[in-house]
């Protein structure tokens, strides 16, 4: 094998085969609807803190046990804050973390990209689908 056709050493930048790769495993951890969707509420949100009645209300769809499951893996992850008003019910804030805002952009060129180019996703699932019934 010549230098430039090697496979990428393991752990090497860009390499998604490999599991300790850096946008792999980011992937793994936003790549859901959810987590997506409530960065972008959560981006949004005026004030900056949400509570949890709030967030699920603008996350159309979203179950509380699913939205409580994101907002977890978000905080064990570093990219929401989460405050407890110590009143009875106890009362849930979320904000996101500076590490969580500069997720934003990315996320924004990812939906840009989307509205650009899902109409042409679309007609090819369809070619292909008439492709497989003939």
């Amino acid at each position: 094998m010549t230098p430039s056709s090697q496979p990428p050493a393991p752990g090497r930048r860009g390499d998604l085969f490999d599991p300790e790769c850096p946008t792999r495993r980011l992937l793994d951890r936003i790549g859901t609807k959810w987590t997506s969707m409530a960065i972008k509420v959560l981006a949004e949100a005026d004030p900056q803190e949400v509570r949890f009645a709030e967030l699920q209300r603008r996350m159309t769809g979203v179950s509380q046990k699913m939205l409580s499951v994101t907002l977890q893996n978000m905080t064990r992850d570093g990219l929401v804050h989460r405050r407890v008003e110590a009143t009875v019910p106890p009362r849930v804030h979320y904000r996101l973390t500076p590490l969580g805002l500069t997720l934003e952009e990315p996320l924004a060129r990812l939906r840009a990209w989307a509205e650009e180019h899902m109409a042409e996703v679309d007609r090819a699932n369809e070619q292909h689908a008439q492709e497989q019934t003939a």
